[in-house]
């Protein structure tokens, strides 16, 4: 069942009385699916970014989702004046729109200056590794969504291990959760996601699908993304341009058991997918 709450995201609110869906704008030349599509290494391009976030929009996305920073296994970091000269100039295009405007940004210094740009929400890999993160959403009104990441994009694939994934993801959450409370973090502001291929085996990612609901924390709202995701690769055997299907499937499925908010690339077929598991679930 989904959450029934509204989650504060600034002047905004997100109604997740029924599932919704977070479209992904990735500002990067080197993303595992997308990258380069939206980047130029001179100017960012504002005017395709703009067209394409407003398709997402008319397909259904109530949230897009920023980022400057690829964090696919095996990923760079890059400094953080970077990230901001390619994020920085899209939150603010993006005011111009009806949405909800996410920055995926585990840098607090990036976090300062996109939320003061106007964005409604901080989505941070690293669940506040850099206190710097949450020292800016606490002095803000804008959302926070905290993400598990076992070990760093540069190697969180190299054989990660745990003795019981779901009880281990869910404790970890647990205590970030309560660590943005006591930094005045309110509940009605705080989303958590299980971080599907951040240093999970296949097995890993199966288990915590599964078993969703048994990460909720007070009601928290849970976001996911598997969108094109290896896992999806692993279970086809197709490549990253190919997983579509199993995309959507993997969407109502997480859905079915207890998330609220799916990041996807594939807008426009996710928001199909959901609206047939609604249909299903309003006659049931």
């Amino acid at each position: 069942m989904t959450s029934t709450r509204l989650l504060s995201c600034a002047e905004k609110q997100l109604d997740l009385q029924h599932p919704q869906v977070m479209g992904v704008l990735n500002i990067t030349p080197d993303s595992f699916s997308d990258g380069g599509s939206l980047y130029d290494d001179t100017a960012i391009p504002l005017d395709k970014i703009l067209l394409n976030a407003q398709r997402m929009i008319d397909a259904g996305a109530r949230v897009l989702d920023v980022g400057g920073e690829s964090s696919r296994p095996g990923a760079q970091a890059i400094t953080v004046a970077e990230e901001i000269r390619r994020v920085l100039p899209v939150v603010k295009a993006l005011k111009t729109l009806d949405c909800i405007i996410s920055v995926d940004t585990r840098n607090g210094e990036t976090a300062r200056a996109t939320i003061d740009a106007g964005a409604h929400m901080i989505n941070d890999i690293s669940a506040g590794s850099d206190v710097g993160v949450m020292a800016a959403v606490a002095n803000s009104g804008v959302a926070y969504a905290l993400m598990h990441m076992q070990g760093l994009p540069q190697t969180m694939q190299k054989n990660p291990q745990y003795d019981q994934v779901v009880a281990e993801v869910a404790q970890f959450l647990q205590r970030r959760y309560q660590a943005c409370l006591s930094l005045g973090i309110g509940a009605q502001r705080m989303l958590i996601d299980p971080g599907f291929g951040f240093g999970k085996t296949l097995q890993h990612n199966l288990l915590l699908l599964a078993h969703l609901e048994a990460l909720r924390i007070d009601g928290c709202p849970i976001l996911v993304g598997m969108s094109r995701k290896s896992m999806l690769g692993q279970i086809t055997g197709h490549d990253v341009d190919d997983r579509l299907a199993a995309g959507i499937a993997a969407a109502v499925l997480a859905v079915q058991n207890g998330a609220d908010l799916v990041r996807t690339h594939d807008v426009k077929e996710t928001v199909d997918g959901l609206k047939v598991w609604s249909s299903l679930v309003a006659v049931i």
